[in-house]
C-alpha cells in the first residue's frame, strides 16, 4: 500500500507590487503657476510703485499701470532731495535705532522674568499681555496722547521714543522662546553663585539668537514704519519721520495736481530698508527656537 503522501499546502510567495505615485507634471506645473500668480499679486504693487516713480506726472497720470516709462526721467527723485527729506530720514534712524535697541533689550528681559522668575502674580501678568495684544491700536491713541502730555514730553524726541521701547508682542515671543529653554542650563551658574542677571545676560540671552534676531527685525519693522505715534506725539515739522513727511506729500502742498512720482518715489525709499533687512536675516527667522536645549 502506497503510503500517501501528504503533501504540505504550497504557498505562493506573496508577491508585493509597489504602487509608485507618480506626480503629474500638470499637477506640478499648476503648483508652481499658482505661486507664481500669488507672489505677482504681491509684487506688482510695488513694481507698479517703482516704475511710476520714474515717470514724468503726465505719463504717470495717463498710463498709471504700464510698467515702462515712455521717458524714463528721475526728477520725482531730485524734487524729493531737495525737500525736506534728509531730516525726515534722520529723526527716522534715531527713532528706530533707540525703539529696536530698548525692545531687544527690555522684551527679553521681560520675557525672561515671565518665563523664570517666580513672583505673585506672574500668570495674571501674562494674562494681561496676551489681553493688550488683542486691543486694537487705534484705541489707545488717545490715552498715549494724554500720558505724553501729562509727562511734559509732547513734541520731543522722548515722547516719540519712550512709549515704543516695550511691545506686547515683543515679550510674548521671548516669554515663549525661555519655555523651550531647559532650567538644567542654569543649574551650573547657579551653584557657582550667579544671579538672575548674570545667568540671563551670560548663559539663556546667548542661547537664543534666533529669538532675537526675529525680535530684532519685527522691531526695526515696527518702528520704521510707525505713523500713529508719530501723529499724537509731535506737531513740529523738524521732528517729522518718514512716513510722516511723506503723508504729508499725499496730503500737503505737494499733492496738488497728479505729482504720483514723488510721492512714490518717497514710497520707494521707504521700502528698501526694511526689504534688505528682511532678506538678509529671513532664515534665520523661520527657526526662533535654534540653539535652544530643551528637556
Amino acid at each position: 500500500m502506497a503510503e500517501a503522501a501528504v503533501q504540505a499546502p504550497v504557498t505562493r510567495p506573496v508577491v508585493r507590487t509597489r504602487v509608485r505615485r507618480r506626480r503629474s507634471p500638470l499637477g506640478v506645473t499648476g503648483r508652481y503657476a499658482v505661486l507664481v500668480g500669488i507672489a505677482l499679486v504681491y509684487v506688482f504693487p510695488f513694481v507698479v510703485s517703482l516704475a511710476n516713480s520714474f515717470k514724468t506726472d503726465q505719463d504717470a497720470a495717463n498710463n498709471p499701470v504700464s510698467l515702462i516709462p515712455k521717458t524714463f526721467t528721475t526728477a520725482a527723485y531730485q524734487r524729493l532731495f531737495q525737500s525736506d527729506l534728509p531730516l525726515w530720514l534722520t529723526n527716522t534712524v534715531i527713532v528706530t535705532v533707540l525703539v529696536t535697541a530698548g525692545r531687544v533689550l527690555f522684551d527679553s528681559m521681560a520675557g525672561y522674568a515671565l518665563s523664570r522668575l517666580p513672583f505673585r502674580g506672574r500668570n495674571a501678568v501674562f494674562a494681561g499681555l496676551v489681553a493688550v495684544m488683542a486691543v486694537p491700536g487705534v484705541v489707545l491713541l488717545i490715552p498715549k496722547f494724554l500720558v505724553i502730555k501729562q509727562l511734559g514730553i509732547y513734541d520731543t524726541y522722548p515722547g516719540m521714543i519712550l512709549p515704543m521701547l516695550a511691545d506686547a508682542a515683543g515679550v510674548f515671543i521671548m516669554r515663549n522662546f525661555f519655555e523651550s529653554v531647559s532650567p538644567s542650563v542654569e543649574e551650573a551658574a547657579r551653584i557657582d553663585g550667579a544671579g538672575v542677571f548674570r545667568r540671563f545676560w551670560s548663559v539663556v540671552l546667548p542661547m537664543s539668537r534666533s529669538a532675537l534676531i526675529t525680535l530684532f527685525v519685527l522691531s526695526f519693522q515696527a518702528s520704521w514704519n510707525e505713523l500713529p505715534q508719530m501723529i499724537v506725539s509731535t506737531q513740529s515739522p523738524r521732528l517729522f519721520t518718514l512716513t510722516k513727511g511723506t503723508a504729508q506729500l499725499a496730503s500737503g502742498a505737494l499733492s496738488a495736481g497728479s505729482q504720483f512720482p514723488i510721492k512714490l518715489a518717497a514710497a520707494t525709499l521707504m521700502t528698501i530698508p526694511v526689504a534688505v533687512l528682511f532678506f538678509v536675516f529671513q532664515r534665520r527667522m523661520m527657526n526662533t527656537t535654534g540653539g535652544a536645549t530643551k528637556e
